[in-house]
């Protein structure tokens, strides 16, 4: 029996976005019915849904009213059908902490993307996906500011990286470029929504897709690409 072909998938997401999360879900749903015969590589990149979101924050049903030219009734819709879009994949949206529940709200990510390139760059693409599912589980899960940098050290500290490196990232302009050069790749590959995979730097699966559909398309770039 041939050993399973390894495909390099690059995905550009933010940790506010719950469309993101469940096309993880879905993603490893896919790749489980590809087991033995596809196994995936993955890297994260940055992709900031707001990035004019101020320190502050903003209400999540408020900002999505707003964004979106939405009624809050339609608002509060939206984020129901994409939590049964996140139990189908496997995931949770749900707030899992103690009472009272705080606000679900919506924050700057430059500083967790700048983290998150980092420890792709410095420690590799499992120790990256390890901090972005940390990431994901403090914002959805915990209602935690992921703009505040204590919270961040607390998270990279979660995930076994070490508080003053994660500090010194977090504080180096040269991180900050290289996070400021992912998101401009972003727009060089037309990409203007996440998550967007792109398989072997070539083939991209837009959106949230189905599992059906990522086992489809890593099949036929599997055939296309060679090994």
């Amino acid at each position: 029996m041939s050993e399973p072909r390894t495909l390099r998938i690059d995905i550009w997401s933010d940790v506010m976005c719950p469309w993101c999360l469940v096309g993880w879900g879905n993603l490893q749903k896919g790749l489980e019915q590809l087991e033995g015969e596809i196994e995936a590589d993955i890297r994260w990149h940055a992709f900031e849904l707001n990035p004019d979101m101020p320190p502050e924050g903003e209400e999540r049903t408020a900002h999505i009213a707003r964004k979106y030219g939405s009624t809050p009734e339609q608002s509060r819709a939206v984020q129901g059908r994409m939590r049964e879009a996140a139990q189908t994949a496997g995931v949770s949206l749900d707030y899992e902490g103690a009472e009272p529940a705080p606000e679900a709200m919506m924050w700057n990510t430059f500083a967790a993307h700048k983290l998150l390139t980092w420890a792709g760059e410095e420690f590799g693409p499992e120790q990256q996906t390890e901090l972005k599912l940390a990431l994901f589980k403090a914002h959805f899960n915990e209602r935690r500011n992921l703009g505040d940098e204590a919270t961040l050290l607390d998270v990279a500290g979660s995930v076994g990286l070490e508080r003053e490196a994660s500090k010194a990232a977090l504080a180096s302009e040269e991180i900050a470029h290289k996070t400021r050069a992912e998101e401009r790749a972003a727009w060089d590959l037309n990409i203007t929504g996440v998550p967007a995979m792109i398989v072997e730097s070539k083939f991209m699966i837009p959106g949230a897709q189905p599992p059906e559909a990522y086992a489809d398309a890593l099949r036929r770039v599997a055939e296309k690409v060679p090994a």
